[in-house]
């Protein structure tokens, strides 16, 4: 992990983006090249989960034009609608299970 003086950090902003997927291949340059658009620039790699960006403080006022939220640190699927999907998985084989016993005990 990147250590910082009180200089790196003046006029800085920083953020870490996280997935609950790689962020990989085109995946990552398009992350890097949306990121860019908004002055973020990337700072570290931590894994293909997670990268840490800065930007200088005076980029904020082009915030009001910004495409997408500057500040999201989340891209790609949402943790409840990873959660739903786990689920959901969860419940379907539970019910061809319980239909397949049913099936096999009544048959």
């Amino acid at each position: 992990m990147t250590t910082y003086t009180q200089n790196d950090l003046e006029g800085w902003e920083f953020k870490i983006v996280r997935s609950n997927g790689k962020i990989i291949g085109d995946k990552f340059q398009e992350l890097i090249a949306e990121e860019a658009k908004n002055g973020w620039e990337q700072v570290e790699k931590f894994d293909d989960y997670r990268i840490r960006f800065k930007r200088r403080i005076e980029k904020r006022q082009q915030d009001s034009c910004a495409e997408i939220d500057p500040y999201r640190t989340q891209v790609g699927i949402s943790d409840a609608r990873l959660v739903f999907m786990i689920f959901g998985g969860v419940f379907a084989f539970v019910a061809i299970l319980v239909g397949i016993i049913i099936l096999t005990t009544t048959g």
